[in-house]
């Protein structure tokens, strides 16, 4: 996890983080990505909004970690243009590079 949550604070430099986040959240097996945005209209309350970017996956079998992009119904599903790694930095960088622009739009 600390590999992820490192590069999610090189994504935004700390100047613009009251503008921009990008933090992860663990959940079982998997760590999610996440885009965080404060409310654009005060009306809106203090919660920031967020956006999956992407979401790495452990598979506990196999050893490996597998990266996946969301859909427009909030659904994973596995991004076929890498293969699963033995560790998590080939798939940030994939994720980082955004190929086909499924992660970052």
């Amino acid at each position: 996890m600390r590999e992820v949550e490192a590069y999610c604070e090189s994504r935004v430099p700390q100047d613009l983080q009251h503008e921009l986040r990008i933090e992860c959240t663990r959940r079982g097996s998997s760590i999610t990505i996440l885009e965080r945005r404060p409310p654009w209209q005060p009306d809106l309350g203090s919660q920031w909004s967020e956006t999956k970017v992407a979401q790495l996956r452990y598979e506990e079998s196999a050893g490996t970690w597998s990266v996946r992009c969301s859909d427009s119904g909030g659904r994973w599903h596995l991004f076929d243009d890498v293969r699963p790694s033995r560790t998590v930095e080939p798939l940030l960088a994939v994720v980082d590079a955004d190929p086909t622009g499924i992660f970052w739009g």
